[in-house]
C-alpha cells in the first residue's frame, strides 16, 4: 500500500520554483543606499545582481581588480566618475549563492555625507543598474531560498523593534521559529492526508471504527496546534504595533501629567486649567518589554468652545480603537461622572490619582481602583503591572511572546482552522474520505501561505513594499 504524500499544490511545486529562479535570473542589477537618509560617519551602497561585479570593476580603482578582491573582504579603493575622484572608500564582494540576496552582492562603505552617498548612487544607475525597490533585497533573498516568507517579514520586524521583547521576538522569528512550527504542521497534515488518500486508493476497505477514531485524534491534535499559534495573534499585534492605551477621564484629573510620569519626560502641558489639552498626544513607552502606546485625551465635559468640543469628539473616537483605557479620576474630590461616554469596547482601569491629597470617601466603595500619585510616584508600581498584566492577556511568561503570528498569518490560519473543522465534520459523520481529502488539502494549501507560496506575485509586492529601500 502505497503511503507517500500527494504532490501539493503551492509551497513545494518544482514549477513554480524553476519559474521563479528564471525570473531572477533575469532580473536587472539593482542598488540602492541602505543606510538612513541624512549626514554620518559612514554610508552604505548595496548592489545585487548578475553585473554587480563588472559595474563595480567599472568605477572602483584599487591595486587588486575586484574580480580577483579575496571575498568578503573589505578592500580600499577610489571611486572614480571618469577621471574624477567622488571618494575613497571601502568595498566588499560576495559572490553567489553565499550572500543576503542569493546573487552577487558588492557593498560600498563611503563617507556619510548626503552629496557623495547620492553622487555614488547616481554613477551606479548610469553604469548599469537599476534603483532598488522597497524590500527588493529581501524579496530576491525570499525567492532564491535564502529565506522563508516568515523570515523575510522578521527583517522588517526586527528593522521597527522597539523593546527587548519585540526584537527577541523577530530574532527568533528570523532563525526559523515560526517556520519550524509552520513545517510541523504541515507534516503532521500531510501525513494525515496521507492515510486518507491510501482508502480513496483502496475503496473496497472502508475506514473500520477504530481507525476513524485514529485519525480523528490525529486531527484533532493537528487542530490544537493550530489554535496555540492562533492565540498568539494579539500578543504580535501588541509587539508590532503596541498596546493602544488611552488615558481618558474629566479636566484636571491628571491626565497629562499621568502621561508624562509615564514616559518619564515632559511630553504634555500641565496645567490647573481645565481644557488644557485640546488635541490628542501619542507617545510609545517600553513598559517592562511591552510597547505601550500611550494616547493623552481631552478632558470629558460639557463645553460651548467649538475647539475644545473638537478635541472631545477625537476622544471618543480614539476610545473606540483603544486596546486598554486609563480611566483617571481625581482621589480627592467624589466621583465626577464623565458624559456622553460611548460604550467600552476595551478593557478599563480606574485610576485615582492625587492620593497624596487624601482620598474622599465617596471612592471606599471601588477595591480594585489602582491609587496613584502623578505628584510623588507613589502607586506606579502597581500601575505599571496592571498595564503588563493588561498586555500579556493571559500569558505565563514573556517568553510566551516569542512566537507571535501577523495579521496575515492570522488569516491564513484561520482559513485552515476552518478548513480543518470541515475535514473533522467529514471524518465525524464517515462521509467519503474524499470530502476529507478535499477539505485537508485546502488546509495544507491555507497553512502553505504562511511560510509564502511561490505564485502569490500581489502578496509578495504588498509585504514587500512596506520595507526601507535597500534592505
Amino acid at each position: 500500500m502505497d503511503l507517500s504524500p500527494p504532490i501539493a499544490e503551492g509551497p513545494i511545486s518544482k514549477s513554480k520554483i524553476l519559474n521563479q529562479k528564471s525570473k531572477i535570473s533575469a532580473s536587472p542589477t539593482i542598488a540602492a543606499i541602505s543606510t538612513p537618509f541624512g549626514e554620518g560617519a559612514i554610508a552604505i551602497l548595496r548592489l545585487s545582481g548578475p553585473d554587480s561585479i563588472p559595474i563595480a570593476t567599472r568605477i572602483f580603482h584599487s591595486r587588486t581588480p575586484v574580480p580577483d578582491l579575496p571575498l568578503r573582504t573589505q578592500t580600499f579603493g577610489r571611486i572614480l566618475d571618469g577621471n574624477r575622484v567622488l571618494d575613497e572608500v571601502l568595498l566588499s564582494v560576495h559572490r553567489a549563492p553565499a550572500s543576503y540576496t542569493g546573487e552577487d552582492i558588492v557593498e560600498i562603505q563611503c563617507h556619510g555625507g548626503i552629496l557623495v552617498t547620492r553622487r555614488i548612487l547616481d554613477l551606479l544607475l548610469t553604469t548599469g543598474a537599476s534603483l532598488a525597490e522597497p524590500g527588493e533585497f529581501t524579496r530576491r533573498a525570499f525567492l532564491n531560498g535564502k529565506m522563508d516568507l516568515t523570515q523575510a517579514e522578521a527583517v522588517m520586524d526586527l528593522i521597527r523593534a522597539q523593546t527587548d521583547l519585540a526584537l527577541s521576538a523577530a530574532t527568533e522569528q528570523l532563525e526559523g521559529r515560526l517556520g519550524r512550527h509552520i513545517l510541523s504542521l504541515r507534516e503532521s497534515l500531510l501525513s494525515l492526508l496521507a492515510h486518507i488518500e491510501a482508502h480513496i486508493d483502496f475503496p473496497d476497505e472502508d475506514i473500520d471504527p477504530a481507525t476513524g477514531a485514529a485519525l480523528l485524534a490525529r486531527l484533532d491534535s493537528i487542530r490544537e496546534s493550530l489554535s496555540r499559534l492562533l492565540r498568539t495573534a494579539a500578543q504580535g499585534q501588541i509587539l508590532r504595533e503596541g498596546l493602544r492605551t488611552v488615558i481618558f477621564g474629566t479636566p484636571n484629573a491628571g491626565k497629562s501629567s499621568l502621561l508624562n510620569r509615564l514616559l518619564g519626560y515632559e511630553r504634555a502641558i500641565v496645567s490647573p486649567h481645565p481644557g488644557t489639552t485640546r488635541d490628542t498626544l501619542e507617545e510609545v513607552v517600553n513598559l517592562r518589554g511591552i510597547p505601550v502606546r500611550l494616547i493623552d485625551t481631552a478632558g470629558l465635559r460639557p463645553s460651548a468652545d467649538s475647539v475644545e468640543n473638537a478635541g472631545i469628539q477625537r476622544t471618543h473616537q480614539v476610545l473606540s480603537r483603544a486596546a486598554l483605557t486609563l480611566q483617571v479620576a481625581d482621589a480627592s474630590i467624589p466621583p465626577i461622572p464623565a458624559t456622553d461616554l460611548p460604550a467600552p469596547t476595551a478593557r478599563t482601569l480606574l485610576v485615582l490619582n492625587k492620593c497624596d491629597l487624601g482620598v474622599h470617601p465617596a471612592w471606599r466603595e471601588t477595591p480594585s481602583a489602582i491609587r496613584i500619585s502623578c505628584k510623588t510616584g507613589d502607586g506606579f508600581d502597581a500601575l505599571t503591572q496592571a498595564i503588563f498584566d493588561a498586555a500579556m492577556r493571559g500569558s505565563v511568561s514573556p517568553d510566551d511572546f516569542l512566537i507571535a503570528i501577523n495579521a496575515r498569518h492570522q488569516a491564513c490560519l484561520q482559513s485552515a482552522a476552518s478548513y480543518l473543522e470541515a475535514a473533522r465534520h467529514c471524518l465525524d459523520q464517515s462521509l467519503s474520505p474524499e470530502f476529507t481529502a478535499l477539505e485537508l488539502r485546502a488546509a495544507l494549501n491555507a497553512i502553505g501561505d504562511v511560510a509564502g507560496r511561490l505564485d502569490s506575485e500581489e502578496l509578495l509586492g504588498e509585504i514587500f513594499s512596506a520595507f526601507c529601500i535597500g534592505k
